[in-house]
């Protein structure tokens, strides 16, 4: 079988001669360019099976122009775009021109190796999947909480008080459905919280599990981390026309029942101060 031929664009020197000979070195037909008009110009003039572009590149055009480019002249074409920071309004922008994957970097080799092959054997995307944040953290709660549960372990002073994973993670699941049904909610972001008989659950119960309050804020902190790195991986199904504000739900709603959490935790901290 031929190799596939693959037009790598990228503006770094040093990204771009790298992942040239590590993808020739995994059977990849590499041709390079390094500016966008160098990339229209090859793209005008060669067939290719694959694109990886950067998407941020200085000067005229950037990767998304690339990506149509290369639509319109290689139709058949899976297109792969790579992004340092990615913007709302350009990732936008490129699930509308039907790009079939946006990668972030700085991404392992092999994993990048992995979904270049996995695209092409699926062939380019026509019809792509769009969903809300709600649906997204909805179908995705298990595997958040997992990660979650792997930032806790590495946090020595909150693995200091032994637990098992139930005990540690068996309020988060209600979490979720509570963000869930906050998102699909028409509430104002900064109207009064709504109570959580679960948040305030949770204050009592690490309390009496041995919590400190700057434990209970890490947790919450280290959720909203696993919460925002799920979106992250979800990023080119993400409706862009509500992100930002389903971002700014998700914040307010877990600072929330931190808040609620926390009235609870200090007026148990209260009951075991007084006389017995």
């Amino acid at each position: 079988m031929a190799a596939a031929k693959l037009l790598l664009v990228d503006d770094d020197e040093t990204i771009l001669l790298t992942l040239d000979i590590i993808l020739r070195k995994h059977g990849f037909d590499v041709t390079i360019a390094a500016t966008v008009t160098e990339a229209l110009k090859r793209i005008s003039s060669e067939v290719f099976d694959v694109l990886l572009s950067d998407l941020h590149m200085p000067g005229p055009g950037d990767g998304l122009t690339v990506v149509s480019a290369m639509r319109h002249a290689n139709p058949k074409a899976v297109t792969i775009l790579l992004s340092s920071f990615p913007q709302m309004d350009a990732a936008a922008q490129a699930i509308l021109l039907q790009t079939d994957e946006i990668l972030v970097k700085p991404m392992d080799v092999n994993m990048l190796v992995d979904a270049i092959k996995q695209r092409l054997a699926a062939g380019p995307t026509r019809v792509r999947i769009v969903e809300s944040v709600a649906t997204i953290l909805e179908r995705s709660t298990e595997s958040t909480i997992s990660d979650w549960y792997e930032l806790v372990e590495k946090e020595e002073s909150l693995m200091a008080i032994p637990m098992t994973f139930q005990l540690r993670s068996g309020h988060l699941p209600q979490v979720f459905l509570d963000l869930v049904l906050r998102l699909r909610s028409s509430k104002i972001l900064g109207t009064k919280e709504i109570f959580s008989e679960a948040a305030t659950e949770h204050g009592t119960t690490r309390r009496r599990q041995g919590y400190t309050a700057a434990m209970m804020v890490e947790e919450s902190r280290m959720l909203q981390v696993s919460v925002f790195n799920t979106l992250q991986k979800n990023l080119a199904n993400i409706d862009f026309s509500v992100v930002l504000i389903g971002v700014m739900t998700i914040a307010d709603e877990i600072d929330s029942q931190l808040a609620q959490a926390m009235k609870s935790y200090l007026a148990e901290s209260v009951v075991d101060a007084l006389p017995a």
